[in-house]
């Protein structure tokens, strides 16, 4: 990670009031980091801050999506994500590959202020830091075995899918 990180926040309804007000409060820290939201949170923040936010779509229009495949494109270097656990949200399954993307690449993920706090505060915030990224080459050239009488590919059967 460069010096200058590139930092994604997003946060449901009833957190964004406190993403606001953690991001207020940490205002001249992340003004001199790349930062994206999804968004609403993504114009609410910008107003807020006084400064510019790269903005992608609302979480249930794909947002949520966006980020996981900037993370995986190397384009987000960690999530600051105030989601709401008491809340059933139609588009779940896109926050939990968001999520999964965060663990799968290892970036440093936020989920509520306390951990916000924490990663924001720490002194590797304002250097460069040498990221372990996991080498999924295994991964991506393992053999699939495909059962009798099937035309599917690896990425279309179940078990490619697992």
């Amino acid at each position: 990670m460069e010096h200058d990180k590139k930092i994604a926040l997003v946060a449901h309804d009833n957190k964004k009031r406190d993403l606001v007000e953690w991001a207020k409060y940490n205002r001249d820290l992340l003004a001199h980091h790349e930062v994206y939201a999804t968004g609403t949170t993504g114009e609410i923040l910008e107003h807020e801050l006084g400064f510019r936010i790269t903005k992608l779509q609302s979480g249930p229009l794909g947002g949520d999506q966006q980020i996981g495949a900037k993370i995986v494109n190397n384009e987000i270097d960690f999530l600051i994500f105030f989601w709401d656990p008491l809340e059933p949200m139609p588009h779940d399954p896109d926050v939990k590959a968001l999520l999964r993307m965060a663990v799968v690449w290892n970036i440093p993920i936020a989920c509520n202020r306390a951990s916000a706090d924490f990663m924001i505060s720490s002194p590797l915030m304002d250097g460069e830091y040498d990221r372990l990224v996991p080498d999924y080459e295994g991964y991506r050239t393992r053999k699939i075995e495909h059962g009798e009488g099937t035309d599917q590919g690896a990425g279309d059967s179940a078990e490619g899918r697992a």
